[in-house]
């Protein structure tokens, strides 16, 4: 059996993948998490094989979960992020920072199965909607766009920002002191030429990394 963790901070959404996944014979969720510090404490305690990791979490988000699992978790438990983020950016960082599937959550309840299925026998997966961007970004190379220029941590920061968290929230939630928030956001407006916060968050919704 397979043993999985939900971490959504939607419970509507848990109850629906939990309902998909329990229709499988091979899989078994033994429990769910509602935020990145409920992840992280679950997974201790549970020990599953497998995380269905949202990105979008109220205080620590699913990248920051996926950089502490990746970094402290022996055996390493397997990440699927499951988001409602279609978009190659985020993919790619994600993937690098230690997942190992990325599932779109407009994706067929089969892609899901299959996912877990394949990462759980050491493979990576990622939504065939993001297949061929990520093909073409790894073909071209990398820092082609002005977003691929950023840190993992300036991109995390960005994304808050342009969803209207202030300083002071963005460092509770990464665990940082807010000089450090602002020294960030003062290198973002400099790696991407921008002036303000205002134009920080046009340019996140016009790279799709926030919805307007």
């Amino acid at each position: 059996m397979i043993k999985i963790l939900i971490a959504d901070d939607h419970q509507l959404v848990r109850v629906g993948i939990r309902r998909l996944l329990e229709d499988e014979k091979d899989f078994r969720v033994v429990g769910e998490a509602a935020d990145g510090e409920d992840c992280l404490e679950k997974v201790k305690q549970l020990e599953p094989d497998v995380v269905l990791l949202d990105v979008t979490m109220p205080g620590m988000d699913g990248m920051e979960v996926t950089k502490r699992l990746a970094k402290k978790r022996k055996p390493p438990v397997r990440i699927v992020i499951l988001t409602m983020h279609a978009d190659e950016h985020y993919a790619a960082r994600l993937l690098r920072m230690g997942a190992t599937g990325y599932v779109v959550k407009d994706a067929a309840p089969a892609e899901l199965a299959e996912a877990v299925r394949t990462v759980h026998a050491g493979k990576r997966f990622v939504s065939a909607s993001l297949r061929e961007a990520l093909a073409l970004r790894f073909v071209d190379g990398l820092g082609e766009e002005p977003v691929d220029v950023l840190t993992d941590r300036e991109f995390q920061v960005l994304g808050r920002l342009a969803s209207g968290a202030t300083n002071r929230e963005i460092a509770q939630e990464l665990g940082v002191s807010v000089k450090t928030i602002d020294a960030h956001r003062l290198n973002l407006l400099a790696k991407l030429g921008l002036r303000n916060n205002a134009e920080l968050t046009k340019f996140a919704v016009r790279h799709g990394l926030v919805q307007a």
